[in-house]
């Protein structure tokens, strides 16, 4: 009993001693440089509104630093702006502009190094290399900023949020734009990426490689340079996310190498050159993803084995499956393709005969790209209905043997 009343007088005296500091342009403490270096664990730092110019700040104490309206750190594009290690630190309602560039140092708005329980919400972070750089840290949230970056090229443009060595972490409700790769994630593990937009960035809306135990649920990935692309990782789940528009001679919905034992359901493929393209994965659930308009649905490469498709909708696509072997290791059925021109006689919703989804012509052009100049010509059309009256370079057993005659209800 002694114990527990201990202990509920520490947190009380902890509580208590805590305090409101008020700083900025007109308040007795005018920086925020003074106002950290006099916080306590505990403490709360309200920083007035205003422009502040005072390069790096260090802040290691388990405080709250919270920004009125139009409070701004300006890194003159020569400092990073926040470096944070520690323990319970939370930045809310802060822009941060004009972070420096460092090809060494990977310069950030916020650098957050060998922490614990960070958080950083509702902040506004605008041309910086790196917006947000996150290593060596357990339980960090990332929740409602607004990050834009001022892109030229890849190797002069770092990540919007780049994350490396870190686990449990939430990544939620964040709008990216601009960078080099939207969100960036490199040997993170049980962590979740949850309805954010990261679009119109340099290279991939998302990044993410050797990175186990992960779940992205209800994220917009539009216009980026090539797409998405999840690398060497397992146990992943990728649900509900919408990819669009990534359009381009490399670009993908999602490019998924040396990916096993992980789920993509529930997701949308809209406008993009490839929907899912596939190399050396395995073990993968594929169901109930919508395609729609895209130049492929799926390139599903020789290397990928012990893969299941099923309970897709396939609608408006150039292509629906492209391949570049004959041996075929994966699973289709029960998936519906607009392109299916089977029959249903014991009305059971089940085509009666199976569904070849990839086309002649589709064979020829992965081994020609140049031939796509033909497509929709009268010879393509006339080479397809010959394919599927005497089968010969199709691979025979890429079928799904159990095609649906309505869409599925996803």
């Amino acid at each position: 009993m002694r114990v527990y009343l201990g202990i509920v007088f520490l947190l009380f005296m902890t509580t208590g001693h805590s305090r409101t500091i008020i700083a900025g342009q007109g308040q007795a403490i005018a920086s925020l440089k003074k106002a950290v270096g006099l916080a306590k664990d505990g403490d709360t730092i309200l920083l007035k509104n205003g422009t502040y110019r005072e390069g790096n700040v260090l802040i290691t104490r388990s405080i709250t630093l919270i920004g009125e309206a139009n409070t701004i750190l300006d890194g003159e594009n020569k400092h990073e702006l926040l470096t944070i290690s520690g323990r319970n630190i939370t930045i809310k309602k802060i822009q941060l502009q004009n972070a420096g560039y460092s090809a060494l140092n990977d310069f950030a708005a916020i650098k957050i190094i060998d922490a614990f329980a960070i958080t950083l919400e509702s902040n506004t972070i605008l041309n910086s290399y790196f917006a947000i750089h996150v290593s060596n840290t357990t339980y960090c949230t990332i929740r409602n900023n607004t990050i834009s970056g001022n892109p030229s090229t890849e190797q002069l443009t770092g990540n919007g949020i780049h994350l490396w060595k870190s686990s449990h972490a939430l990544i939620e409700n964040n709008h990216i734009q601009g960078h080099r790769d939207g969100i960036y994630f490199e040997f993170v593990t049980e962590s979740v990426i949850q309805k954010n937009l990261s679009e119109k960035n340099i290279r991939y809306g998302l990044h993410f490689m050797f990175s186990h135990n992960d779940h992205y649920l209800g994220n917009t990935f539009k216009n980026n340079g090539a797409g998405v692309a999840v690398m060497y990782s397992k146990n992943v789940r990728m649900e509900q996310n919408h990819f669009e528009e990534n359009w381009g001679p490399s670009a993908y919905g999602i490019l998924l190498k040396e990916i096993t034992d992980s789920h993509i359901s529930n997701n949308t493929f809209l406008k993009n050159t490839v929907g899912i393209y596939m190399e050396g994965s395995s073990r993968m659930e594929i169901q109930k993803n919508a395609f729609r308009n895209n130049g492929w649905a799926l390139k599903v490469q020789a290397s990928c084995d012990d893969n299941n498709f099923f309970n897709n909708n396939f609608h408006g696509n150039s292509f629906d499956v492209a391949t570049n072997g004959t041996m075929v290791l994966n699973k289709f059925y029960n998936n519906y393709w607009d392109k299916y021109e089977g029959y249903d006689i014991n009305k059971d919703g089940i085509g009666d005969i199976p569904y070849h989804p990839v086309s002649m012509y589709a064979m020829i052009v992965e081994q020609n790209p140049n031939t796509l100049i033909l497509m929709r010509s009268f010879m393509v059309s006339l080479l397809d209905k010959a394919e599927k009256a005497i089968p010969s370079l199709t691979p025979e057993n890429l079928l799904d043997d159990k095609p649906v005659m309505k869409p599925n209800k996803l």
